[in-house]
């Protein structure tokens, strides 16, 4: 019997319940899931909540409704060591004061983007949020998997420059 079992709940049930919530979920000791496709994160330094508040935090500070949350968790996950435990915690800390600030229990709670993105920007200046924003800005759009949802295909050198490789073909422009 699982430990799950024992709690009257079984692990389809518990799946049941994560996708049914629709958002991320903190499933259990070390670990959050998504609704959206089969995938998990694993936290070892900071808690499931603050790892839940940076992949929130990251898709509000660069929002693409094309990306699944799978590729913000990659992302974020440099946030998962030692050396930042403390900085991630007093930032989520400052983060939460903001949101109680604006009526919000936390930030997590703030159910509307546009809400979300206010209480950034009332963090924006501090280091926690600088660091965040920064180091998304590689995590996220160095991941080769989502270059083609951007029409980015890679760099070009290799096989002679895009002069010749289709430099004009934009269409979205």
């Amino acid at each position: 019997m699982t430990r799950l079992s024992k709690q009257g709940l079984s692990r389809r049930q518990l799946l049941g319940r994560v996708l049914a919530a629709g958002a991320l979920s903190v499933v259990g000791a070390g670990f959050i899931a998504a609704p959206d496709a089969a995938w998990a994160i694993e936290v070892t330094s900071i808690a499931e909540q603050d790892m839940a508040v940076l992949l929130q935090m990251a898709r509000d500070i660069y929002p693409h409704d094309r990306i699944g949350d799978r590729f913000y968790a990659v992302a974020v996950k440099s946030y998962d060591a030692e050396d930042k435990k403390a900085m991630v915690a007093e930032g989520i800390a400052a983060l939460n004061a903001a949101a109680k600030q604006a009526g919000f229990a936390s930030y997590l709670d703030a159910g509307w983007e546009a809400d979300r993105v206010a209480i950034l920007r009332s963090i924006e200046n501090t280091p926690f949020f600088q660091s965040v924003r920064g180091g998304l800005v590689t995590g996220l759009y160095n991941q080769k998997e989502i270059w083609p949802l951007f029409g980015y295909e890679g760099e070009s050198f290799s096989q002679g420059g895009y002069i010749d490789r289709g430099f004009d073909d934009i269409d979205w422009l």
